[in-house]
């Protein structure tokens, strides 16, 4: 979408929101970044909100103004495993997408090139945990192509 690795990082924005989940982070930095413009990237800017379903109330408040202000230059993307978890104003302003759980084959594979890539040492027993643990990822991804006022 952006064509390089520079651009990307100057024109998306990654949090957990789990670990960023209050008002004060959508306020500074969230709204900062939809607000500012690049000077040699044109575009427009995503925001990537990971486990969105885990921010505060009020956060979520504050996202949906800081989502109504910003649409002409930001698109937001909010993942996260409960929908039920997200406040209605945003959940009317967005177009779903539910993933099904992947199958245990096409994790294990992934698995077994990410840990030799990275040459991490790895058993039988161990991709097995973590394939038994991961649950196939089901998760809910909710994104902001369009956002009307």
């Amino acid at each position: 979408m952006y064509g390089s690795t520079a651009a990307y990082s100057s024109m998306a924005l990654e949090l957990n929101a789990s670990d960023s989940r209050g008002i004060d982070v959508v306020r500074n930095e969230i709204k900062e970044f939809a607000g500012t413009r690049q000077l040699f990237n044109k575009g427009i800017k995503l925001i990537i909100l990971d486990e969105a379903d885990a921010m505060t109330s009020d956060a979520q408040f504050a996202l949906r103004r800081v989502i109504e202000k910003h649409t002409k230059n930001a698109r937001f993307c909010l993942i996260c495993n409960y929908v039920s978890k997200i406040i209605p104003a945003l959940q009317s302003r967005c177009t779903r997408f539910r993933f099904a759980p992947l199958q245990v084959d096409q994790i294990r594979s992934r698995l077994i090139e990410v840990a030799d890539s990275e040459k991490v040492n790895y058993t039988e027993d161990g991709i097995q945990s973590i394939l038994s643990l991961s649950g196939g990822g089901k998760f809910f991804i909710v994104s902001f192509p369009f956002c009307c006022a």
